[in-house]
């Protein structure tokens, strides 16, 4: 056989190769070694490589392509042993598309490929940001805030009763009615009911938003025939706030278009009850005030005590952790722990992460509403990945590598390549197919060549996300492990957010990460169930436990002082 006809052989039969060895065929794999030794033999040095070492999908997994994981709850160390984790090897989709379009592709999306060693360069200045942002004088110039949340146990399985809780993070808020059972270890939602807010609510003042909050709390109570009972609150406000105490909580800045006066800079839970109180006609409990993030958290905790970290991948990027005592400089007390918000969307807002940027990066940033804030943020949440994606498309296109250098207008549109796009294109069955859908909304004339061209796009892009997301929470992972002088950790992060529920690999990209940036770290991933509801109910539920425990060890206290007392009497 000639050498030319064995190239042709192989270059026909890649594609069906690659599934092949995806599905792990061991026996065809060994055949195809053999074929390509017996190609060199004949001297074929020019054909195609397309070796079992480099038929990888997305970094390093034999499984196949695309093959999303259904489990919830699942360890880092339950990846697949074949799995490469060298963080090196980075073949994407690349079948089907001609050698020199892929090399000119390639070009462009080398950028957003994260090695092993950059991933630990980055994790290495994340865990000096958190340092930075835990100081009591190092604080106000970090970019990763590190808020201290009052949350200072997770849960115990003893938790019980009644609450209430407010969920405000969008145009929409959430009233719920939430019972923590604690015979059964559940916590059940009762009963929720969404209330709209009028985007011109949006940008009026802090007391019409409040008093409009307050009002749709009393429609709820109402309807659940709860007037009249005093029930304690949870409070998910997902703003950027600092807390001072658990029930109080300082706006720092309005984002998600709302930029409501007389808020920025004062108590939300104070205006909260200041609305409540010019109604007159009920009342609230305490109020525990939760970050979506701790929700996130706690509501993962009363299923599994083990959890004591939380992680958003979703709109926006937060992560929450368990933290020493003694390491948070800015509360008084050195003993126990405290969770605290890392507020991590910032990392890179001084400019640490400006060697990864791409232009595509910069060019999100400052077409944002809030250019040079969320640096971390905007190269992997969900907000922001579909929009550098379709300028990395455009871009493409400029070259004439897409759509025969004909853009349609709704391509040139800002924010009109949405994220979910990208996981439907990502799909392990039916990605080509949606990818093709996708363009023809888009008014594009395409061939078969871009629609795998523009799947590569994405791959690349939601691939470089999950790595930088991995690399974050292994910092986070590494520092409890640490923080503990503990050999080997064994945690449990819970985790919420529609990038890394509905990405059909973002978790398996991530968790190969952390594994491979965190290897003395053993952790379980569980998919919280509503963090921001029955999460904020979580958070009051051990804010009361927590209190009714100190009072019993005041009055314990008061009776050995009364003990010593009459001990004293007798003496004399």
């Amino acid at each position: 056989m000639t050498e030319a006809r064995l190239v042709r052989l192989y270059a026909r039969s890649d594609a069906r190769l690659v599934r092949l060895y995806a599905r792990s065929d061991a026996r065809l794999v060994r055949l195809y070694a053999l074929h390509l030794r017996a190609a060199d033999a004949v001297g074929g040095t020019s054909r195609r490589a397309v070796t079992p070492s480099l038929l990888v999908h997305r970094g390093g997994s034999h499984l196949p392509v695309g093959r999303r994981r259904t489990k919830q709850k699942m360890s880092s160390r339950q990846m697949p042993e074949k799995a490469d984790v060298s963080g090196d090897t980075w073949t994407l989709h690349t079948d089907g598309i001609p050698a020199d379009t892929l090399a000119k592709v390639q070009e462009y999306l080398e950028r957003f490929h994260l090695t092993r060693e950059k991933l630990q360069e980055v994790s290495a200045r994340l865990r000096k940001d958190l340092t930075r942002g835990l100081g009591k004088h190092s604080h106000h110039k970090a970019p990763v805030k590190m808020l201290p949340t009052f949350v200072r146990a997770t849960p115990d399985g003893t938790e019980k009763g009644d609450f209430l809780t407010l969920d405000l993070g969008g145009t929409n808020f959430r009233v719920l009615h939430v019972r923590v059972v604690e015979e059964q270890q559940k916590v059940l939602k009762i009963d929720s009911q969404i209330c709209a807010i009028p985007k011109e609510m949006m940008q009026g003042t802090g007391e019409e938003l409040f008093d409009h909050i307050a009002s749709c709390l009393n429609d709820f109570l109402l309807s659940q025939n709860l007037k009249g009972q005093t029930l304690p609150l949870g409070f998910t406000f997902s703003f950027p706030c600092e807390q001072k105490e658990i029930d109080k909580s300082i706006l720092i800045r309005w984002t998600k278009g709302f930029n409501c006066s007389g808020v920025e800079g004062h108590d939300v839970v104070k205006l909260l009850k200041d609305a409540i109180r010019r109604r007159g006609d009920y009342d609230i409990g305490s109020v525990a005030m939760v970050n979506d993030t701790v929700g996130t958290m706690m509501s993962c905790g009363f299923r599994d005590q083990s959890c004591e970290i939380g992680m958003i991948i979703g709109t926006g990027t937060n992560a929450c952790y368990m933290e020493e005592m003694k390491n948070v400089k800015r509360v008084e007390g050195e003993d126990g722990r405290m969770c605290i918000n890392t507020e991590w969307g910032g990392f890179g807002d001084d400019g640490s992460l400006k060697d990864i940027q791409t232009e595509f990066d910069v060019a999100v940033d400052e077409t944002s509403i809030n250019p040079g804030v969320h640096t971390f943020e905007k190269m992997i949440s969900g907000m922001y990945l579909g929009e550098i994606v379709r300028l990395l498309l455009v871009r493409l296109t400029e070259e004439r590598l897409l759509f025969g250098g004909r853009p349609s207008e709704t391509l040139l549109t800002p924010g009109a390549f949405e994220t979910r796009f990208i996981s439907e294109i990502e799909e392990p069955d039916n990605g080509l197919e949606n990818t093709q859908k996708v363009l023809s909304k888009f008014g594009l004339k395409w061939d078969t060549v871009d629609s795998r061209v523009v799947r590569l796009v994405c791959d690349a892009i939601s691939s470089r996300s999950a790595r930088l997301c991995g690399a974050a929470l292994a910092t986070l992972a590494n520092r409890i492990r640490v923080n503990r002088r503990l050999e080997h950790l064994k945690t449990t992060v819970g985790v919420d957010g529609t990038v890394y529920k509905k990405h059909p690999n973002f978790s398996e990209e991530l968790q190969k990460t952390v594994l491979l940036l965190a290897p003395k770290c053993d952790i379980t991933f569980l998919l919280s169930e509503d963090g921001s509801g029955k999460g904020a109910a979580m958070v009051t539920a051990v804010a009361q436990r927590l209190a009714r425990q100190s009072r019993l060890l005041e009055e314990s206290d008061g009776e050995v002082d009364d003990e010593e007392e009459e001990e004293e009497e007798e003496d004399q």
